[in-house]
């Protein structure tokens, strides 16, 4: 696992949707075609509109699977992920091959989930685009997060700290409005990944970043795991970084 710490959101942005391109450019040459895992939130608005303007990528022959999203909230809803992946990403480069979560549908949530997991665990994905949640979550996985099953997607129980971040970002409200379930890419499928980019700006992040990869590796630290994927790259802005020691500081 690497840190790096730059000094705002955009520069942030750019240098996690270089990488980006250039894994994406890599599978697609090396074997055709790329299997990509991305995530919608605020936090991600940067680098997905830096990734979307990179030159020479052939976004037809990308495959693009959802992260996670909310039970019972419709597409319409401003803090709808599919909404978000539609606008930010599939529209913006005409992917065709795509795998929404639709979590919307009365009691269909397990029948999204096996076809899902059916599509994702057909083959290897080559890279994960992931947040960090302000209680650590990653995905949807929140704390204690389930660190041994190998189910490719689930249905989870959102906590209160996870519900009130998305009241604090904007997206809801009040926390009544916020959904009590989502579906989830569960953690060690995120593992299974060949390369893992996590993009994890703003103050609200600090404390988070802070107990993620300083603290113990623990279910209670949900992206903690990170730090035993062999190629995971954390991409920090000064502000989410601010709690780390200066050992860990190191500014891209």
């Amino acid at each position: 696992m690497m840190l790096k710490v730059f000094t705002d959101r955009v520069s942030l942005g750019k240098a996690a949707a270089d990488q980006a391109a250039t894994a994406l450019r890599r599978a697609i040459r090396e074997h055709g075609h790329a299997r990509v895992v991305a995530a919608t939130a605020a936090s991600q608005f940067e680098f997905l509109d830096a990734l979307t303007k990179a030159p020479d990528i052939d976004w037809q022959q990308v495959e693009l699977f959802h992260l996670d999203e909310y039970i019972g909230l419709p597409i319409t809803h401003p803090g709808s992920f599919r909404k978000m992946l539609l606008e930010q990403l599939i529209q913006k480069t005409g992917i065709t091959r795509y795998h929404l979560l639709d979590g919307d549908g009365d009691g269909d949530a397990p029948e999204v989930v096996r076809r899902a997991s059916a599509a994702l665990a057909s083959a290897p994905v080559d890279i994960a685009f992931v947040g960090i949640g302000e209680n650590g979550h990653l995905a949807f996985n929140d704390p204690p997060a389930d660190f041994k099953t190998e189910e490719p997607y689930l249905i989870v129980s959102l906590d209160e700290a996870c519900r009130l971040q998305q009241v604090g970002e904007a997206w809801f409200a009040d926390i009544s409005q916020v959904p009590t379930q989502a579906i989830s890419m569960s953690v060690r499928q995120i593992l299974k990944a060949k390369e893992i980019l996590a993009v994890v700006p703003g103050p609200r992040k600090a404390q988070a970043v802070k107990a993620c990869f300083e603290g113990e590796i623990s279910p209670m630290a949900p992206a903690s795991i990170l730090r035993t994927h062999p190629n995971a790259t954390i991409y920090l802005d000064k502000d989410s970084a601010a709690l780390l020691s200066t050992a860990l500081q190191t500014t891209a």
